[in-house]
């Protein structure tokens, strides 16, 4: 990360956000799918921020407590900090599809992470 740059997901403008941006991205975007999340990556918009932006879906069926939920999307934005994705070229939406105990975390991780990889390498084509 570079001096001075905020990390990710911490700008409101790397945000995404509004059913409208989420539809565009399930609309348009190209899906990578795992056991445990599907990541949904679309070319970004002309949204005025002049970056790709980032959404999750963590759905209450999967993780009940609110606590949990924020913990997998550290999770789930730690995955992507590490692949350096430039993420200036997409908008992306992480959906968790399947719950599991906190004890099997890493393995989300992991499979997050595999997910990132095979869209860096997609979107080097």
């Amino acid at each position: 990360m570079v001096a001075g740059a905020p990390a990710i997901g911490t700008l409101r403008a790397r945000r995404l956000a509004g059913g409208k941006a989420f539809a565009r991205v399930f609309r348009e975007g190209r899906r990578y799918s795992g056991v445990h999340v599907q990541v949904i990556a679309a070319a970004a918009s002309d949204n005025g921020a002049g970056s790709g932006r980032l959404g999750y879906i963590i759905p209450k069926q999967h993780f009940r407590r609110a606590v949990d939920r924020n913990y997998v999307r550290r999770i789930l934005r730690e995955a992507l900090r590490q692949r350096r994705l430039a993420l200036g070229s997409f908008d992306i939406v992480m959906r968790v599809r399947a719950g599991c105990p906190r004890a099997a975390l890493a393995a989300l991780a992991a499979e997050t992470a595999g997910l990132l990889d095979a869209l860096a390498v997609a979107a080097s084509r």
